[in-house]
């Protein structure tokens, strides 16, 4: 479970809660694969993938997927996205085989469809017919709440009085480096801190991949703070803090 779900539990009154801090990308290191969530693959902006076959494909797809057959996948890497941020969700045959192939060439988002077709189906979606498109187009999207790589580098640099970075990175990697100026609180700690941080002030939060800054955004935008998060790659050593995409 994830630290904010973790206290939700133990609230509840469940005594055998665990923790993985690292969360997703621990998860992702282990060669596990990720489901998408329906909604993700319905509304998200992502590159979905169907594995199948083209006759397969043309008898019925999910909207807005792209046909690479399985047996082409392994040849078909420069058709992707350009910007390796891109989420991409397979499904079909061998979905979790492609999303490990997608995370070794860069990745980091790859996923499969929750049930795969017969799962789309099963929940009352229609499917498409349409020929699949000529070619992969996507264009980076900021979320509800998300602050550019651009703007959170010039905040971290000019730190206004009414602006803070915000580090929910665990104590073990900002001992490692850090933002000058950032205020460091643990994710795992925001609830028990959040009375310590100032209403007059907007947070930008950051964590190493944009997993926990969105968990710590989500807590502290209920609470009423003035937030936004960064979804990027942040790599902090003795000489400073590296954002990538």
């Amino acid at each position: 479970m994830s630290p904010v779900s973790a206290g939700q539990a133990v609230k509840l009154g469940y005594t055998n809660v665990k923790v993985m801090v690292q969360g997703v990308p621990a998860w992702k290191k282990m060669g596990r694969p990720v489901v998408a969530s329906r909604n993700f693959v319905e509304n998200g902006n992502i590159v979905l993938v169907d594995l199948r076959g083209a006759d397969e494909y043309a008898k019925g797809h999910l909207p807005r997927a792209y046909n690479i057959p399985l047996a082409e996948l392994a040849g078909a890497e420069n058709q992707f996205p350009e910007k390796k941020i891109a989420p991409i969700v397979f499904y079909g045959d061998g979905a979790e085989k492609a999303s490990l192939t997608a995370r070794k060439w860069g990745y980091k988002n790859a996923s499969i469809v929750n049930g795969g077709l017969q799962g789309w189906v099963d929940a009352g979606k229609q499917l498409d017919t349409t020929p699949s498109p000529e070619k992969i187009v996507w264009v980076r999207k900021l979320a509800e709440g998300e602050v550019s790589i651009a703007d959170f580098e010039k905040i971290a640099e000019a730190a206004p009085a009414d602006q803070m970075i915000l580090d929910v990175r665990t104590n073990d990697e900002a001992a490692a480096g850090n933002f000058p100026n950032a205020l460091h609180i643990p994710l795992d700690e925001i609830g028990d801190k959040m009375s310590t941080l100032s209403r007059d002030k907007e947070y930008l939060i950051h964590c190493t991949t944009g997993v926990r800054s969105e968990m710590a955004y989500q807590e502290l935008k209920k609470a009423g703070f003035k937030v936004r998060y960064l979804m990027a790659n942040v790599e902090c050593d003795e000489d400073g803090c590296e954002i990538s995409e």
